[in-house]
Order: structure tokens, then sequence, then C-alpha cells
């Protein structure tokens, strides 16, 4: 009889074999029948089979081998014996080609000659626990002795390939050698079987299992290598991700930043976009293309410009006076709702022009400070034959004060230039040029709310003992010997020169706005003004809710010690704090 190398399947002739091999194996899929691997044709798979199987294909043909010798012996055996030996056979080749159903033929090459030989083991096993079943049912005892008595020469062992002179010799060799193969001993009943704890595969011998294991550990550190230097390398990437994130974000950052500054600058009339003069010039020439100003007027207004900016003295083209003396007849006269008045010496009133508008406050307000002074004669000494000058030569009095060491801090913050720029001034640009001109003066600030809602009283109460010493017993309308102050609050400035107090004890100040045009102020200068042309001038407690306001007082002259004393002083620059 002829056994398939790869089913095992017998058959009787050489054509029934051809003709299993055709229909079976090279029409139909060809499939190893040790590790199912298919997708190949014949000659390949006999190529795998005898290189990656070759162990169990042995074993499977010494079977073979000892099936023919007991087949042509046992013609004269019953029916039912042969028929029992053809079923040891064919189930001694099922367990033998079968293999471990979670096996692949992938899996095999990689785990090495461990998992072949625990694999061996184990198919080994399974035909000896078969073949013995198989003995006790169909009295296998005498068949094995038969074919241990059937002479083949020469004779070799099915197991291990060896061979030997006669067949006692190999009967004694497969015996002492391979006993645990064909007739398990009665020392092997209980020989122990061993788990593998990781995939679960059953080795015969500890020492193997042993292996199988070290194999599994060194499996699973490789892996955690992989998975160390993985991790490395996500960490990284990681990093750099981070690191450009922070890279962009910081790019970012600076470049709003620069907006913001250069928005700043703009606000603040430090972008080099030109000053007084440049201002002036290009809106006269907006107002003559939008046909509000003739050529002819245009000219005009830029000789007298030019003028006044040559000689540093204001031309009045914004000046209103005569404003205290117009409110001091209405609280005379009128005003039934007010108990009492204080209002500071006369002032003119300064609003800005084309060449200043939206930038000169503090500079007009300095005008109106300096316009009251100039009529006090506790002030003569001081400034002496001064008039009011125009705004870029209040910038290089600004300057001068700077140079000669006053408020270094607030020269450096504005780059040491106001000339020819649209630079803001301030409650400390206005006190170091007062200073500078001997005149005595103090910033208070009131950096926070003193009142409900943001208000602050404060400030009020303040203004009011600056204006008056006796409330009581004086009449109802006070013209003092005090000069207007200075207010200052962020993006705006302007000068309180009076304070009512009402019937109901609340308390409004007197305000000039430099925004203000000379049009509306000049209603105030009527015989018959009415107590709506003040409400630009009122502002009540609520009205200012500024977060903080500045204001410089004047107190009157400094000696020239005084003065140096305070120029040092002005080197860290400090101010009264309410509250």
């Amino acid at each position: 009889m002829l056994s398939c190398d790869i089913c095992g399947e017998t058959v009787t002739s050489e054509p029934d074999m051809k003709a299993h091999l055709l229909i079976v194996h090279m029409e139909n899929e060809v499939i190893c029948p040790f590790c199912k691997l298919s997708g190949m044709n014949y000659d390949e798979m006999c190529f795998h089979i005898e290189t990656a199987h070759f162990e169990q294909n042995e074993l499977e043909r010494s079977f073979a081998r000892i099936n023919t010798i007991q087949y042509r012996t046992s013609d004269n055996r019953k029916d039912n014996t042969l028929q029992c030996r053809m079923e040891v056979n064919s189930s001694v080749h099922s367990a033998c080609a079968s293999n471990h159903p979670k096996i692949s033929a992938q899996s095999l090459p990689n785990d090495g000659t461990l998992k072949q030989k625990a694999l061996y083991s184990e198919n080994l096993t399974e035909a000896r626990k078969f073949l013995k079943s198989k003995e006790k049912e169909c009295d296998l005892s005498k068949i094995k002795g038969s074919i241990y008595e059937t002479t083949y020469s020469p004779p070799e062992c099915p197991f291990c390939g060896r061979i030997e002179d006669c067949s006692q010799d190999m009967e004694n060799h497969v015996k002492t050698k391979h006993a645990n193969l064909l007739d398990t001993p009665s020392e092997d009943h209980d020989q122990p079987l061993y788990d593998c704890p990781m995939c679960g595969l059953i080795c015969t011998n500890y020492h193997i299992l042993q292996e199988h294991v070290d194999l599994h550990l060194e499996e699973s550190s490789f892996g955690q290598g992989i998975d160390r230097v993985q991790c490395s390398r996500d960490l990284e990437l990681a990093h750099q991700l981070q690191q450009e994130e922070d890279r962009k974000r910081r790019s970012e950052e600076s470049q709003q930043e620069m907006g913001e500054f250069q928005k700043l600058q703009r606000q603040y009339g430090l972008d080099n976009s030109g000053g007084y003069k440049q201002q002036q010039l290009r809106n006269m020439e907006i107002e003559v293309n939008r046909g509000r100003m003739h050529p002819s007027e245009f000219h005009r207004r830029k000789a007298d410009m030019m003028e006044s900016l040559a000689i540093g003295i204001d031309d009045g083209k914004t000046k209103t006076s005569g404003i205290i003396e117009a409110l001091y007849r209405y609280y005379q006269n009128a005003a039934t709702e007010v108990r009492r008045v204080w209002l500071s010496t006369e002032v003119d009133h300064f609003h800005s022009s084309f060449g200043d508008k939206g930038w000169g406050c503090g500079y007009r307000n300095f005008q109106m400070l300096l316009s009251s002074l100039l009529r006090n004669d506790a002030y003569d000494d001081c400034l002496k034959g001064m008039s009011i000058p125009c705004i870029p030569k209040i910038q290089s009095m600004i300057e001068d004060a700077w140079k000669e060491g006053f408020d270094p801090q607030g020269a450096s913050q504005l780059n040491n230039r106001l000339q020819g720029t649209k630079a803001w001034i301030g409650a400390c640009e206005v006190y170091t040029l007062l200073t500078s001109l001997r005149v005595k003066c103090h910033i208070v600030d009131f950096h926070k709310s003193t009142g409900p809602l943001g208000t602050h009283p404060r400030l009020f109460e303040w203004i009011l003992n600056y204006y008056s010493s006796e409330r009581e017993g004086s009449p109802k309308v006070v013209c003092t010997s005090k000069p207007p102050i200075y207010l200052q609050h962020q993006g705006h400035s302007r000068t309180v020169v009076g304070i009512e107090e009402r019937k109901n004890r609340t308390l409004c100040l007197l305000i000039f706005d430099p925004g203000c045009p000379s049009r509306e102020m000049q209603k105030l200068l009527k015989q018959d003004m009415e107590a709506s042309n003040l409400k630009q001038l009122r502002k009540f407690v609520g009205n200012l809710k500024h977060k903080q306001y500045q204001i410089v007082a004047v107190e009157g002259v400094l000696s020239s010690e005084e003065k140096v004393a305070r120029r040092q002083a002005s080197q860290v620059f400090t101010a009264e704090k309410i509250p």
C-alpha cells in the first residue's frame, strides 16, 4: 500500500495514488497537514513539508512502513483484525499529523527549535495514548508481536532512523530507546505534564518547559525594549511639538505686543508722524479739499501759524476771556439752587485747534493755568515778561526742564523729546514745567474710588477745602485769589475754575474743557446767560467715575534753594495719595 505524503491517505496502487494526488491535491487547494499552510503548488508544499516538518514526516513514514509490513503478512487474519489495524493506523496518522490549533505557519519558524520539540512531543504523546486505547479494543498486543517478528532488511528505526542487522536487534533498540513512544511503561502512567503559563502549550519535560518559558520572557523583554524606544521617540516628538507651539505662541505674543505698542505710540503721538505744525497744515489742506476753507484763508492761517511758531507765542485764535467775570454776575443775580460758590482768579479758556486736536489737552490746560498766574502779581517775580507760549514752545520748555535734571524717569519714557511730536503730557510734565519756572505746586493722587459706584467724593472735598477756608458767614459768590487746578485722568485733562455748594449740600465742580470750542464758551459771555449754558461746565460727583484722578495745585513761589531741592526730589517722583 502507498501512503500520501501530504494528507496521509493510503491507496493500494500507484495509479490510484496519482489519481488521488491529481484530484485532491493538484486541482484542489494544497494544504499542509501539519500547520494548515496553503496557497502554494504541490512541489512547493512537498519542499515545505520536508524542511519545516521533517520529524513529523519521518514519524508518519515509519508508521506507513510498519503498516505495509503488517498488511502483507496478515492476509490470513480475520477481517475485523485488519479493519482494527486500519483504524489504528489512520488514527495514529491523524494524531501525528494534527497540530496545535492556535499555532500558524508564520509562528512556527519564529518560535525556534524549542516549539518544534514541544510540538513533536505533543504529537507523539497523542499518538501513544490513542494507540494504547485501540490496543485494548482490538487486541493490538498480538498485532504488535507480529510486527517485530516480521523480517525487514535492513531494519530501520522508524523514530530515529538507526539501521540494525536484524529485526531482533531493532526490536530491542525500539524497546530500550523508544519504549515511551510505543508502549508506555507502568512508571509513565503518572508522568506529569507541564502547561506553559503564558501560551498554554503542554510539555512532557520540565527542562523543555523552562526553555520555552525563557523564550517567552526574552520576547517580552525585547518587546518592552521596543516599547521603551517607542516611548522615548514619542516623548521626543511631543517635546518638539511643544517647543514649536511655544515658539509660535511667543511669536504671536510678540507681534501682538508690537501692534499694541505701535497703537500706543500713535495714541500718544510717539509714532514720528510729525507734530503741531505738520498736523495743522495737513488738516487745513483737508478743509480746503472739502470746500470748507477758501485757499486764501489757508494761506493766511499758514502765515499766522508760521509767525506764531517763530516767536513762540500763541496766536490767541482759540482763546476766550472774561468767563469768570460772567459767572460772577450770573451767580449774583440767579442760580437760586446754589447756596454758595467759590471761583478762581480770572482765567482764559483755550481750546484745541487743527494742529493739536486729539492730543493737545495737556498743553491747553497749562495755557489756562498760566493765563491765571500772569494776572496774579504774586507771580511776577518768576514769570516776569512772559506771554502765553504756543504748543511747540511749551514742548521746548519742558525739554529744557528735563535738561536741568527734573523728572529723568518721565523724560526717559518720552525719549527726552517732545518737539516735532504729538506726545501727550500729564500732571508730571505740568508739575515739572511749573517747578522749573519756580512756581510752587504739588500733585495729589486720588488713586482709587472713595465713594459708591466708583465715585470720588474725597476729590470734591479736597477742592472745596482748597478754595475756601471759612464757609460760614461768607457771601454767596466768593472770588478767591487761588489759581485754577489742573485735573488729569486717563486719556484727558481739564481745568477746575470753581466749585458750587448747593442747598441740598451736594457739591458741583466748574470745569473748563479744552475740547469745548470757542463758540460754545462765548455763550457764557451773554448778559442774559441761562442755567442751561452752564451745563457744559458743571460736573457733579456722579459725573467723575474714572478709576484715578490727579490734580496739580499751585501754592505760591519757590526760592532758588527750594527749586534745587525739588529738582533733587524729582529724581524719584512721589505724590500725595488720597486715600
